[in-house]
């Protein structure tokens, strides 16, 4: 990790994100915590999440496209400058009849942000050479682990010492110290891309020149947007390995979108524990995932990422039964605490070895619409798994849905073994997931 270090552009863009995220996680914590200490209303906070939640379904596979079509850095710069102007209107908020403003600036925050994750993904790897792109992926996953447990605490504190126009100025900031950064990153001059286009130029008619009209125009853009999104679709449709891939994160999105609502069902039913003992479990995994990101450099020079990422994935849901089953035999807190930090390392190893592979079997033109793709289609499921908790969470209880969350990881990890056995029997020689 330290040769990765030693890339200038890389570390501008890690400190940038680290910066940014912390910023984030200030207003994540704080503004729920504001919202419902004004209204005591559940449903209005949950507006603020499913707000939030719908651009990456609608926009995120489409963002992507223009994140091929565009320069990257550019892209997450004027991003990044939109989302630090754009928080600047929640300043005027003092009171719940301003809360349309609110919704409508978390809803263009989550917009803005559809163009900033996929364009960062892909452009990753142009800023460090291959043999350190596992490495790079490890430490940018670190960064938002530490930006999660430090940027959680101090958003309640910064909240209720200091109110929300405070929290809301400090991560504007983060967003301009982003931009900062990236302004600072100086890459090589790309090549022009050639696109074939099929928009109307002007006819020339006995001198006289006839344009086209604006909604042929608009035809042919739009046409050009739609053939260039299922352009991406096709790689995976055609790519079995792509495909399969995806299909492992759609399982793990479903049940991560299960444990998000019945974690805190399965504190007080099984653990029999309050918000502190929520809170500790959260955090604790964090340990984990740092720890994680320390051990994936070393495995990888003895394996190939697509076998860390089966392996992980089936250890995390292993982990993650224990979790659900062993309180009932066995009720002790501490034991439950030992099995987080242990479920994080995997977790970590697993996520980060899938993007790694994701970035070196797409090639860089069209690497901005596979994590647009990816983004909504996790995004879209793990909405499902919410669903499913929230209509079947009373009626099942937490115990045998959050044992199927497990069973998502299990079967993301046999998908992903059986992955593995076919590149093997196709590719004996070159292995193209990584193998050292």
């Amino acid at each position: 990790m330290l040769a990765t270090l030693r890339q200038r552009n890389f570390v501008l863009l890690f400190l940038g994100g680290l910066i940014s995220q912390m910023g984030d996680w200030l207003l994540k914590i704080g503004l729920p915590v504001y919202i419902y200490t004004l209204t005591s209303s559940a449903l209005a906070t949950s507006i603020t999440l499913i707000i939030s939640f719908l651009p990456t379904i609608v926009l995120g596979s489409l963002a992507g496209v223009f994140v091929d079509r565009w320069d990257r850095r550019r892209t997450m710069l004027v991003a990044n400058m939109l989302q630090g102007l754009g928080l600047l209107p929640l300043l005027l908020v003092s009171r719940q009849e301003d809360f349309w403003l609110l919704y409508l600036v978390l809803f263009f925050e989550s917009c803005a942000s559809q163009f900033v994750l996929p364009a960062e993904s892909a452009l990753i790897p142009s800023l460090v050479p291959e043999e350190n792109l596992l490495a790079a992926n490890a430490l940018k996953s670190s960064s938002s682990y530490v930006a999660r447990l430090l940027g959680a605490a101090l958003g309640g504190i910064l909240l209720g010492q200091l109110g929300l126009h405070t929290v809301v100025l400090l991560n504007a900031a983060s967003f301009f110290f982003v931009c900062l950064m990236l302004w600072l990153i100086r890459l090589p001059a790309a090549p022009p891309q050639l696109h074939s286009s099929s928009t109307p130029v002007a006819i020339q008619v006995d001198g006289l020149s006839f344009s086209p009209s604006l909604m042929n125009v608009l035809s042919s853009g739009t046409s050009r947007l739609v053939n260039e999104w299922l352009e991406g679709l096709s790689l995976i449709r055609t790519r079995p390995i792509l495909l399969m891939l995806l299909s492992a994160l759609c399982l793990t999105g479903l049940g991560e979108g299960i444990f998000g609502v019945l974690l805190i069902v399965f504190v007080q039913r099984v653990l029999h524990g309050d918000a502190v003992v929520y809170g500790a479990l959260l955090s604790i995994q964090m340990v984990g995932n740092l720890l994680g990101t320390i051990c994936i450099t070393p495995l990888h020079k003895h394996a190939s990422h697509l076998l860390l990422c089966w392996t992980s994935f089936l250890l995390f849901g292993i982990i993650d039964l224990l979790i659900i089953d062993i309180p009932i035999v066995y009720p002790g807190l501490w034991l439950v605490f030992v099995l987080f930090v242990l479920v994080g390392i995997p977790g970590t190893i697993g996520f980060v070895s899938m993007q790694t592979l994701f970035q070196t079997l797409v090639d860089d033109t069209l690497r901005g619409r596979i994590f647009g793709t990816m983004l909504s289609v996790n995004a879209m499921v793990s909405l499902v798994g919410m669903l499913i908790a929230g209509t079947l969470g009373d009626r099942l209880g937490p115990v045998i849905l959050l044992n199927f969350q497990g069973g998502t990881y299990i079967a993301s990890g046999l998908l992903l073994f059986f992955a593995f056995r076919f590149q093997s029997t196709r590719s004996p020689v070159t292995d193209v997931s990584g193998a050292k």
